[in-house]
């Protein structure tokens, strides 16, 4: 078959979306979907994903075209301006409206009050949000987080396998960790930290400005759109099954416990952009725990849904 011949029964290359994730877990199972749920491929695009390094910044990796989207934060670019860097990052899509780690113990507690974490061992996970989160939790709980015997045991593979030989009380997780722990008899789910500190704008999808304005942003957008809506729709084994690959180790019932939990959580919103309300609650979340001193524009974080 000569070359024109090729070229006419397979048609021209789809373009390639790059995806990175800055975290990997069932918190974001919508954005996982466009890969694993064939929705990519209905909008015309290929994809590849990769995990951020260790100590990469998701903001360099897209400056420097490693990634066309990242899985992200509106505070990573709102930090970022406070501290006086210049950034281009756009958040133009939420993946989460509520904080998505769960708390864990030793054994089941379904009396379970936030006031046991006050002189109690506590693996909790150090990244900058969610150690916001936790304290905010702990203050809207009424507890003092200065009580709590805050223990820092590395990133979340370390912090799950220091719990499992024996290191604290309880941990600070997002799904499908804690879920796993349940499985194995080593823990038990006791307490959601979104419950207590409500709506707002937890991860995101950010891009740069020029990529938003290609062909292939409105694409990928209509593409996570429809892996939106299925995961809002769909069964938490169906979804579980479908996700399986991307996931290897981890246990089906273990991911469908975690996925089945975020959407009793109303975790997915259903409208994808992300609001000057949530924006600027999410900003005052901030402004209390003393990281920035007021709000930044909306235009200066975030971009529409290019669609």
């Amino acid at each position: 078959m000569n070359v024109a011949t090729e070229y006419a029964v397979k048609g021209p290359p789809m373009p390639t979306v790059r995806i990175l994730f800055t975290r990997f877990s069932a918190f974001y199972t919508p954005l996982i979907a466009t890969m694993a749920g064939g929705f990519l491929g209905e909008e015309g695009l290929e994809y590849q994903w990769s995990r951020l390094p260790r100590g990469g910044s998701a903001a360099v990796a897209l400056s420097e075209n490693v990634a066309d989207v990242a899985q992200s934060t509106p505070s990573l670019s709102f930090v970022a301006l406070a501290q006086g860097q210049h950034s281009e990052l756009r958040h133009f899509a939420r993946v989460n409206q509520l904080d998505g780690f769960f708390i864990a113990g030793r054994q089941a507690d379904p009396d379970f009050l936030w006031s046991k974490l006050e002189g109690a061992r506590v693996l909790v996970d150090h990244g900058l949000q969610p150690m916001i989160n936790f304290q905010l939790a702990c203050g809207n709980a009424g507890i003092d987080y200065a009580k709590v015997k805050v223990i820092d045991a590395g990133n979340a593979a370390e912090m799950e396998q220091a719990f499992r030989a024996g290191e604290g009380d309880y941990i600070h997780l997002q799904g499908p960790a804690p879920q796993a722990l349940e499985l194995d008899g080593a823990g038990s789910v006791v307490a959601e930290v979104g419950r207590v500190i409500g709506r707002g704008v937890f991860s995101s999808i950010a891009a740069l400005p020029d990529w938003l304005r290609r062909e292939e942003a409105g694409a990928f957008t209509r593409a996570y759109l429809k892996a939106l809506a299925w995961t809002i729709q769909a069964p938490a084994a169906e979804i579980a099954g479908r996700l399986a690959p991307y996931f290897l180790g981890v246990s089906p019932a273990a991911l469908a416990a975690a996925i089945a939990a975020y959407k009793d959580l109303g975790n997915w919103p259903s409208d994808v952009a992300i609001s000057r309300r949530d924006l600027d609650a999410t900003q005052d979340l901030f402004v209390q725990a003393g990281h920035i001193k007021t709000r930044f524009a909306y235009d200066m974080v975030c971009a529409p849904p290019p669609i």
